[in-house]
């Protein structure tokens, strides 16, 4: 079952299995959804959560995802009493619970405030090359790239450095690219009470380059133009903007 709260999709799944192994209908279900992690396909436009996503607090996730992890690298064979891997697994789950998916938490969301356009600029502002770092949902590796955002104000506008933190605020949970550039076009189109609103990202991903087809050169770019920028005229200024100066 699904459901949508506060922007996120919540859901509910029991393992699909007959008295403990996998049936047939669980094995083509495997099959289907590591396809899908393969070609990159995100299924919806909100991140997917469980309904009781934020019933435990962060020390809680840390020391239960210490535990797994623990379990994960004895799986692998790597003997945990050697000093260097000893804290492993706690510097693990401190840093996906507390950076690099501490974007899953709304508490996390960055608290943005407007102000009124007192110089009655019109035209569209850019702020480029946004460091993002992400990670990917289907294989848990690094996304790294750039974000490139325009808007144009409908009589309010936001410090710039709040558009960064709203890419950092999407970019750090488990992501889809096409996704996360929809996350960050749809959320300033909410605080800034406006349609006029562009995202091009451009990033490489290390599911593509360090497993799979291992090509390390290549690198995606997604966009979402909304407003005046889905007019060609527009649109081609802004990309313009973005190509100054690279």
């Amino acid at each position: 079952m699904t459901m949508k709260v506060n922007g996120f999709v919540k859901t509910n799944q029991q393992a699909p299995s007959i008295n403990g192994k996998f049936n047939g209908t669980a094995v083509r279900n495997i099959v289907d959804t590591d396809i899908i992690g393969d070609n990159h396909i995100a299924t919806c436009i909100d991140t997917p959560m469980r309904e009781d996503a934020f019933l435990l607090n962060d020390e809680q996730k840390i020391e239960i995802i210490q535990d797994k992890f623990r379990e994960i690298m004895e799986t692998l064979g790597l003997d945990l009493r050697d000093d260097s891997l000893n804290g492993t697994p706690y510097r693990v789950a401190k840093m996906f619970v507390q950076e690099i998916f501490s974007g899953l938490n709304p508490k996390n969301r960055p608290k943005i405030s407007v102000f009124e356009n007192k110089f009655q600029y019109g035209e569209m502002l850019v702020e480029k090359n946004i460091n993002l770092n992400s990670t990917c949902e289907h294989h848990f590796l690094p996304i790294v790239g750039k974000a490139h955002v325009a808007y144009i104000s409908s009589g309010e506008v936001i410090g710039l450095s709040k558009i960064n933190r709203i890419v950092d605020f999407f970019s750090r949970r488990p992501q889809v690219q096409e996704r996360l550039t929809v996350q960050i076009a749809n959320e300033l189109k909410k605080i800034l009470k406006t349609e006029d609103v562009a995202v091009v990202i451009d990033a490489k991903h290390m599911c593509v380059s360090s497993r799979g087809i291992e090509d390390e050169s290549s690198s995606t770019i997604t966009a979402e133009y909304s407003g005046v920028f889905e007019r060609q005229d527009r649109k081609d200024e802004f990309l313009k903007y973005v190509a100054l100066g690279k």
